[in-house]
């Protein structure tokens, strides 16, 4: 009785949700993951129309309400625009996921200022610009959830990812004092830290890095998105209604 109880906490009947970057890898995983659970799901996109809308027939073959929506969330106008087609669409949010993110790799010395920029931009101001124009609707809804997507990397630095690092690392401190501001309110703010999810991103790295990477993994081998989607829906869920301003590492004990 005791464990029906608990797996009622995981349902998100009823609720609203927007994921940023969720055409492909973890976003795609994590919006599924979401209306699989019962949410409906707004799934944002940058370029990828088709595979949005392919992830949003597969939201909507689960019995759940979904729409795609195009929008850069490192524009204020845009991230604004996005969280307003949610809400239009659902007539609520309570669930934000601030996946979206992109990396520009190279040493700092030949990394260019573009390149810094714009992974900020899309990694940490996107962050800032989606979550500050939900907060208003998270704010009413009777349990606000904002979920950042970090990385291992924002814990423990990487050769040839200081704008990417520096990204993540800020989502941490972005979510910790976030956390701190709306927790009375009864928002909650978490952030998952993937380590190496074999997605789209991580097949573009040379295989010799990768080899080395999994040499220093526990577990053994690398993690798939659903995994980490799996720690997204609990920490949307009922279940982690106590967890607050904390980091959750998916990482198969990298970075322990």
């Amino acid at each position: 009785m005791r464990i029906t109880k608990g797996l009622a906490k995981m349902f998100l009947d009823g609720k609203a949700a927007l994921v940023t970057g969720s055409s492909r890898g973890i976003g795609r995983a994590t919006a599924i993951a979401l209306a699989r659970a019962g949410a409906d799901v707004a799934v944002n996109y940058t370029s990828s129309q088709a595979a949005a809308e392919e992830v949003v027939a597969r939201i909507r073959e689960l019995g759940r309400c979904g729409v795609a929506l195009q929008a850069d969330v490192a524009s204020m106008d845009q991230a604004e625009g996005l969280v307003e087609g949610a809400v239009r669409e659902f007539g609520r949010l309570d669930i934000l996921v601030n996946n979206a993110g992109i990396t520009a790799d190279g040493l700092l010395l030949r990394m260019k200022e573009h390149e810094w920029d714009r992974v900020l931009a899309v990694n940490l101001k996107g962050a800032f610009n989606c979550t500050k124009a939900a907060l208003r609707y998270l704010l009413k809804a009777p349990a606000g959830r904002v979920i950042n997507i970090g990385s291992i990397i924002g814990l423990r630095g990487n050769p040839g990812q200081v704008n990417y690092a520096a990204a993540k690392a800020g989502l941490i401190g972005f979510s910790k004092a976030l956390a701190r501001e709306v927790g009375r309110r009864g928002v909650t703010v978490n952030v998952v830290a993937p380590g190496f999810i074999v997605t789209e991103m991580t097949d573009r790295l040379p295989e010799g890095l990768k080899q080395k990477m999994l040499a220093d993994i526990p577990l053994g081998r690398f993690g798939q998105p659903e995994e980490v989607a799996g720690v997204v829906v609990f920490l949307a869920s009922d279940a982690a209604a106590y967890i607050t301003g904390q980091v959750i590492t998916v990482d198969g004990g990298l970075a322990m």
